[in-house]
């Protein structure tokens, strides 16, 4: 390694070798002290390099996933390892410092073609873990960090009204599913987090349901919340309290008895949208719709987003929000007020 002048540059430049191949990058100053100093700095740099271990984008991944196993939902932790999965198929299982921006930019791009809410997903979670690399010294910048991710199509959430969600319990049979479908419909709950519901949740005297963490469950939050009962959803777990069944040494509300287990997300996600489509309505409505739709139902009837937000969980405002758009009532109203007598306008000039 050293410095060389050429006619060429008026900086000196330093002469190196890296892979093989002789390289050259400037030091962009004509000082030769200043250049020393350069080449001495980058000397170091490139030595620091030389004995760090590299470590690969598998077993990053495998790292990685495994420190967040205990801090994030199962569904989450899944997510992220499909994501470096998908990273590693575009890629390969190269060195994590030589995942470059332009090798990021063109994975964001290409992916995002084929699937945008799949492109989002892995930008973010890849963005996550990148700057935990950048933490653990794996790398020294985050390529992530520069890469902008284009423009999603916005969709109002698909939701149902209290008359379309009784029509639809026309068409569902089974008594447990009815009640299961109709607790979600008037409480926001998660479906994973009414499945998990338990005898010690329910206070009956005072109308409330609490969820909560246990050794087998956590919400998505990590919060604890209340969530009162409306009089259809007392009068569920009114009935059907004096029902449930030991499980595990646990009491679960919901539960299959001839199975002698809980219910899964799984399986009423798909007797749900069995429902769906004995019903003919459409198919944009799934089993999350139902928490759409109480988060939905509670707007257009003019409550406050704060209140919409402490009951469904949210951690956010941002998520909220969304449903303020599905108040069409509310807008309506608003631009009624144009044309009318109710503004009054002052002339000028």
């Amino acid at each position: 390694m050293y410095l060389i002048k050429s006619i060429k540059s008026p900086f000196y430049q330093v002469i190196f070798t890296r892979n093989g191949k002789r390289t050259t990058i400037s030091t962009k100053t004509s000082f030769k002290s200043e250049a020393l100093k350069f080449l001495n700095e980058f000397e170091k740099k490139l030595l620091k390099e030389e004995i760090k271990p590299q470590i690969d984008l598998q077993t990053f991944g495998d790292e990685y996933s495994d420190l967040i196993h205990t801090t994030k939902s199962k569904k989450y932790s899944l997510g992220v390892r499909l994501s470096f999965k998908k990273l590693r198929e575009f890629t390969g299982n190269l060195p994590l410092n030589k995942i470059d921006f332009r090798l990021v930019e063109k994975f964001v791009s290409l992916t995002f073609q084929r699937s945008e809410s799949g492109a989002a997903f892995y930008y973010r979670t890849l963005k996550a873990a990148f700057s935990k690399a950048e933490t653990w010294e794996y790398i020294e910048r985050n390529p992530f960090l520069k890469v902008k991710l284009p423009k999603l199509k916005t969709n109002l959430p698909s939701y149902l009204t209290e008359s379309e969600f009784n029509f639809l319990l026309g068409f569902i049979r089974e008594p447990l599913l009815k009640d299961f479908y109709t607790v979600l419909f008037y409480t926001g709950l998660r479906a994973g987090e009414l499945c998990n519901l338990q005898l010690t949740n329910i206070d009956l005297s005072q109308r409330l349901m609490k969820i909560s963490n246990t050794e087998t469950f956590s919400t998505k939050s990590k919060k604890e919340r209340l969530i009162p009962m409306n009089e259809a959803v007392f009068q569920i777990f009114k009935n059907r309290l004096p029902q449930v069944h030991r499980l595990n040494r646990k009491l679960y509300i919901f539960y299959r008895i001839a199975q002698d287990i809980p219910l899964t997300v799984d399986y009423v996600s798909k007797k749900f949208k069995s429902s769906i489509r004995k019903a003919g309505m459409s198919e944009n409505l799934h089993l999350h719709s139902l928490r759409h739709s109480f988060c939905s139902n509670l707007v257009n009837a003019n409550v406050s987003l704060y209140i919409v937000q402490q009951l469904a969980g949210h951690s956010s405002t941002k998520t909220t929000e969304i449903y303020s758009h599905t108040n069409t009532g509310s807008l309506q109203t608003a631009v009624n007020l144009l044309g009318n007598n109710n503004l009054s306008i002052n002339k000028i000039g």
